[in-house]
């Protein structure tokens, strides 16, 4: 499989194209790719609010901060794999409704439901992501090995 399916517009605009190759520098576990893909000062929210990535829900900031993020959040997933059924352009930003899917090490599988937000800058370099999904409908598709 495809480590990125999209299903949905294919009209190209920055923000969409940048959510593109976010989620491919995810997929390939390519990190300073991903970074250079994030303007100096913007926010990573994944999820929005308080969450076992982000206790305080105030969002990863800047690029050391969204480096910090990678580490804790995508670094130990052993393979990812995204399904992106809409997508809605407007103005500098889109927000891309799909699943990601996250292979964990051992053969565990989590699925992720979500909305997920991008604004880029005149630039094209991405301001801000903002991920709406929750945790509790994503720990309930965990699966491992031999149980699906």
């Amino acid at each position: 499989m495809t480590a990125v399916t999209w299903k949905a517009s294919r009209t190209e605009t920055p923000a969409r194209v940048a959510s593109w190759k976010s989620m491919d520098a995810v997929s390939r576990k390519a990190k300073d790719e991903w970074l250079a893909l994030f303007a100096e000062d913007a926010v990573v929210e994944d999820p929005v609010g308080p969450s076992m990535f982000d206790a305080e829900g105030k969002g990863h900031h800047g690029k050391e901060g969204i480096s910090a993020f990678w580490d804790l959040a995508i670094a130990n997933v052993e393979r990812f794999e995204f399904v992106m059924h809409d997508s809605f352009a407007a103005g500098s930003e889109c927000a891309n409704v799909g699943v990601i899917s996250a292979f964990l090490p051992g053969g565990g599988r989590v699925d992720t439901e979500g909305v997920f937000v991008y604004h880029v800058g005149d630039d094209g370099l991405i301001k801000s992501v903002r991920a709406f999904w929750e945790t509790e409908r994503a720990m309930a598709t965990f699966t491992q090995p031999g149980t699906a």
